[in-house]
């Protein structure tokens, strides 16, 4: 499913209009982005987690040349299903 799915499928189940679910899905979006961004954690509960993982700087090999390089650090997110939506999942 893709975001354009997404919204339809949800505009179709609450009875929405189509313009309202896409903002409402990009503020859900913004508002995740911004939270990570500022080093918070987004919690929905039995849905999931979303954090950041921070990555240390580290050394790496090109692998055309063999090269070694230094790969800089970086932040990642990360998403930590939940327990209701793993079991919605895997049909228990």
């Amino acid at each position: 499913m893709n975001r354009t799915e997404l919204e339809a499928r949800i505009a179709e189940q609450t009875g929405f209009p189509r313009a309202t679910v896409q903002k409402i899905v990009a503020a859900f979006e913004d508002s995740v982005c911004t939270s990570l961004r500022n080093g918070g954690r987004v919690r929905l509960v039995g849905f999931g987690s979303f954090t950041v993982q921070e990555r240390k700087e580290r050394q790496g090999r090109n692998p055309r040349t063999g090269e070694i390089i230094t790969i800089p650090a970086s932040r990642r997110p990360v998403f930590k299903p939940g327990k209701t939506l793993v079991e919605r999942v895997s049909g228990q």
